[in-house]
């Protein structure tokens, strides 16, 4: 069978890249989708497309729309969602994300260090796991898809 997965999070790290090496090297069959992780094409693609705005509310209004019709049409489409949130930068679209996931009915894996534990207690809650590492998140979708548990080795 044929995994759906969405990666949704944050955009400072090579977790995905991770995560995605990890599957191909375990051979599973995954297909990863998420948003656009080009940072500056992200918030500027509303105005780069429908025109300049004078006001940074109304800049941001029009990318943050036009991103969210790539997100939600991934997180419908995803068996599995899962979201990192890391360490330096709040990821308030993160959390939203997961919050879509959740109220979508998709698997959710959520990701992130021990010292945000408490603050992510909500999400954690709606998740079906919480892990810290990509490992983790490969050995989750490895169990997933074939029953096995990692090696001991």
């Amino acid at each position: 069978m044929t995994l759906s997965v969405y990666l949704s999070g944050e955009i400072h790290t090579n977790w995905r890249e991770e995560i995605m090496e990890g599957c191909r090297a375990a051979g599973l069959d995954v297909a990863f989708t998420g948003p656009v992780t080009d940072h500056a094409a992200s918030d500027d693609c509303g105005v780069a497309i429908m025109g300049a705005e004078a006001d940074k509310f109304w800049h941001d209004h029009k990318s943050a729309k036009l991103n969210a019709i790539r997100t939600r049409k991934g997180l419908a489409d995803a068996d599995i969602v899962v979201v990192r949130f890391g360490e330096k930068y709040k990821q308030w679209n993160a959390a939203f994300d997961a919050g879509q996931a959740a109220a979508l009915g998709r698997s959710l894996i959520v990701m992130h260090c021990l010292e945000h534990q408490h603050a992510l207690k909500e999400v954690d809650a709606a998740a079906l796991a919480v892990v810290e590492t990509a490992q983790q998140v490969v050995q989750c979708l490895t169990y997933v898809q074939r029953g096995t548990l990692p090696s001991t080795e």
